[in-house]
């Protein structure tokens, strides 16, 4: 069963919790499976790789997964944290921002 989030891939978000609280990014990617998003620049982590023949070893910086439960839509117009609604614009269901009513799609 795949769950329908309100956070899409190319988002601008805002980091509630942890380490990189504060932070704003891009969203590079959304795992549905896992319920969580990568987001660009945030929740960097440290990666060890070994010297093969094609490529020089040492250590690269990627980007790991983020809870999407702790990251929150930035708001358009503030760029603060907001969350997201919908509603109906003519015919097609957008999202909104619900802090200052801006519409996200």
């Amino acid at each position: 069963m795949t769950t329908k989030f309100k956070i899409k891939k190319g988002d601008k978000v805002v980091v509630l919790t942890g380490k990189d609280k504060g932070k704003t990014g891009e969203v590079k990617k959304v795992i549905t499976e896992d319920r969580k998003v990568i987001v660009d620049g945030v929740n960097l982590q440290t990666k060890h790789r070994k010297p093969t023949p094609n490529s020089a070893g040492g250590l690269d910086k990627i980007e790991a997964p983020i809870h999407v439960s702790n990251v929150a839509i930035a708001d358009p117009k503030t760029k603060k944290p907001s969350r997201v609604g919908y509603k109906t614009v003519g015919d097609r269901k957008v999202r909104y921002a619900k802090r200052s009513g801006e519409v996200i799609d």
